[in-house]
């Protein structure tokens, strides 16, 4: 199974954790009681992630197979370094059009030159020129909690 990692899993786990805590506690701890957080991992919020420091992610191996139909395609290799800003994007550098048949690329797919409204533009959308929104290195990280995920039967 495709296990993306996120760079800001510690983040993401406090944030989702208040937003629970918020939720659910609220209503039943007294308005002055302190609310203690912990990580998905039960660890506390200011704790460093032992799971998560060490995450290494491939470099340069075959994509993993999807899981369902519209998930975005892993990237198999590392992007460390990798600079993406509305002036300059390192990922065309090999998956542009013009350059992934002499880099053995895969190409940008054509929904990616395309408006909302479906008119085709000549160049990458704004809407999908900053890659890593959808599309995050294939790391074999443990996952943060258990699940019984199976992939569509058209998947498989």
């Amino acid at each position: 199974m495709n296990k993306p990692t996120f760079p800001f899993a510690r983040l993401r786990a406090a944030a989702l954790a208040l937003c629970l805590a918020q939720t659910f506690l609220a209503p039943a701890v007294a308005a002055d009681a302190p609310v203690k957080l912990q990580t998905l991992r039960g660890a506390e919020i200011t704790a460093s992630d032992p799971e998560g420091d060490g995450t290494r992610y491939s470099r340069d191996s075959a994509p993993l197979p999807r899981d369902f139909v519209q998930q975005p395609p892993l990237i198999p290799h590392t992007i460390k370094g990798y600079t993406v800003t509305k002036n300059f994007n390192k990922c065309l550098d090999c998956h542009a059009w013009a350059r992934a048949k002499e880099s053995g690329a895969t190409k940008i797919s054509v929904t990616h030159f395309k408006t909302r409204e479906g008119d085709e533009l000549s160049s990458v959308s704004p809407r999908r020129y900053f890659c890593n929104q959808c599309h995050v290195p294939q790391s074999d990280a443990k996952p943060l909690v258990g699940n019984t995920f199976k992939p569509g039967t058209g998947m498989r």
